[in-house]
């Protein structure tokens, strides 16, 4: 589905420009992020704002067309994190560029989206040296 580039740009100055899964800048990073439909196309998720968000192409390809996931603590599904309904401080928070998670939805949302792989925590680490990291209100 192609995103028109009016929405697309709105969709990228609301996000700050980062991944609004696990927050990591587009600044610096070779490969564009995708406008992610929260609710998949294949659930018959709409194409409008209140639907898509920035995501890097991490979390994007991850997320695929889920959404629920397992809770590795309880072995329960939960929903994803979604990022038009849900508070990121209230599921997530920073140690510095390592994600911690405060909920069953942040920790299964984090391990199904690998937001701690070692490549992403070395990018945080390195906007941190650049004052991109943490982001703005999180």
């Amino acid at each position: 589905m192609t995103i028109p580039a009016n929405v697309r740009r709105e969709v990228v100055q609301r996000a700050g420009n980062r991944c609004e899964y696990c927050g990591l800048s587009q600044a610096g990073q070779e490969a564009v992020f995708h406008v992610d439909h929260i609710i998949p196309i294949a659930a018959d998720g709409p194409t409008e704002l209140e639907n898509l968000a920035l995501a890097c192409v991490s979390c994007s390809l991850r997320k695929g067309a889920r959404r629920t996931v397992v809770d590795p603590a309880s072995g329960r599904e939960v929903p994803l994190f979604d990022p038009r309904r849900d508070d990121w401080r209230t599921h997530f928070c920073w140690a510095g560029p390592r994600v911690v998670t405060l909920t069953a939805t942040g920790r299964a949302t984090a391990a199904a989206l690998c937001f701690n792989r070692p490549l992403a925590v070395a990018i945080r680490e390195e906007e941190t040296h650049r004052l991109r990291h943490p982001p703005p209100g999180q």
